[in-house]
Parts: structure tokens; C-alpha cells; sequence
């Protein structure tokens, strides 16, 4: 498995011939829109920034799209969307938006992407079947998201193995990233792209790493 970092929320995963992406950038958006096939693409949020569903059909490839709760299965791969809430990028007069989490089982792992979460806690339904996290991807940006120190409380208590900061680059609040390590600690480590099999699991808890966005 090799996932890139597409700036945003958006992170592409690909695993032999498949591809999936979560929050692909879409036109209008805060950042450049992406461009690139995909067989499955994950919208947690109803926003440009995160809905660009149209810009990863390319070529041959059209994706299955997810878009909300709900258990889905496609090309052997398992996802469930849990209900949360977001305040990012809100229309005026609204107070919240539906944020969906999405757990996903590839290759015998198991990635959790958080979406523009605001909540500082996970719904009861998710916290109830998330479980045995290998990569998590966390917001990390304020302003509509998780706030950095927050984020890093969250992130911790689900105990994943792996976890990848994202609405840093392109959104969020600046200098969020350097916060968000700073609470950490630990350390972490920057990549321009994470490849990973079960095997390399081992040993990591918590484990922080950068995945450094790819230029347009």
C-alpha cells in the first residue's frame, strides 16, 4: 500500500491496480483541485475543499463514491461511515454540518479518516466499532476542525498505530502542524509518500509521521 498526500484532507491510497482517495479537492476549491483516477472516493464533507468526486474520474476509472453513514463493501474492500459534525467552511446562518468518519479495511489494515471533525470525542457508534487503528488521519487546523492540542488528545486515546496529521497544508490555521508536534513530543517523522505492509507495523504506537503534500 502507498499513500500520497494531495494537500487538504486529501490522501490517495493505492494497492495493486485500485485506488482510493479520501476528500479529493474539487473546482472552487480553497486548493488546487486534483486530478487523477480513482476506483473508490470517500467524501466526508459537503465542501469543495473535500467534494471533488468529479476530478477523480479520469481516464477509465470512475469512482464508487461514498458520501455519508453507512456500511459499503467494493473490490474486496470493507468501509464504514459514522455520523459526526463539522463547522468548516459553514454557509452563514448554519451551525453545524454532517461530518462522516470513515473506517476502512485494506490489505488487513484498518485506516480511520477523520474528516473536517470538530467533535473533541467520538460518537458513541464509532467509538463502539472503531478499533485496532493502523493509520489514522487526523485534522489538525482549527477554525471549523479539531485545533491542534485537541487533536493530538484524540488521536491519542484511540491508540493507533500510525498517525498522519492533515488540514495543515493548504487549510487550517498557521503554524498548526509545528503545534500539533509540539504537543506530541515524541517526534515524528516526514515522508514524501508512506509505504506500508502489516509487517511494518510493528513496534509502532502512536507513531507520528508527515506525509509531505505532492505539488501540483
Amino acid at each position: 500500500m502507498v499513500i500520497t498526500h494531495h494537500g487538504g484532507q486529501c490522501f490517495k491510497v493505492t494497492f495493486g491496480d485500485l485506488t482510493l482517495v479520501f476528500d479529493p479537492i474539487g473546482k472552487g476549491a480553497t486548493l488546487q483541485s486534483v486530478r487523477f483516477g480513482a476506483d473508490i472516493a470517500l467524501v466526508s464533507r459537503n465542501h469543495p475543499d473535500m467534494n471533488g468526486v468529479a476530478e477523480v474520474s479520469y481516464g477509465e476509472k470512475v469512482p464508487f463514491e461514498i458520501a455519508g453513514p453507512g456500511e459499503y463493501e467494493r473490490q474486496g474492500i470493507v468501509v464504514q461511515g459514522f455520523l459526526s459534525q463539522s463547522t468548516y467552511g459553514l454557509p452563514k446562518g448554519e451551525s453545524a454540518a454532517i461530518n462522516t468518519i470513515y473506517s476502512v479495511n485494506i490489505e488487513d489494515m484498518t485506516l480511520v479518516h477523520l474528516g473536517a471533525l470538530i467533535d473533541e470525542d467520538l460518537p458513541k457508534e464509532a467509538r463502539e466499532n472503531i478499533d485496532d487503528i493502523d493509520v489514522l488521519f487526523v485534522p489538525i487546523g482549527g477554525d471549523g476542525v479539531l485545533a491542534p492540542g485537541a487533536a493530538h488528545e484524540l488521536a491519542v486515546s484511540l491508540e493507533p498505530k500510525i498517525i498522519v496529521p492533515m488540514h495543515w497544508s493548504g487549510l487550517g490555521q498557521e503554524k498548526a502542524l509545528d503545534t500539533f508536534l509540539k504537543a506530541s513530543g515524541n517526534g515524528s517523522e516526514k515522508v514524501d509518500k508512506l509505504t506500508l505492509k502489516k509487517r511494518d507495523l510493528a513496534g509502532k504506537d502512536g507513531s507520528i509521521i508527515v506525509i509531505t503534500p505532492n505539488k501540483p
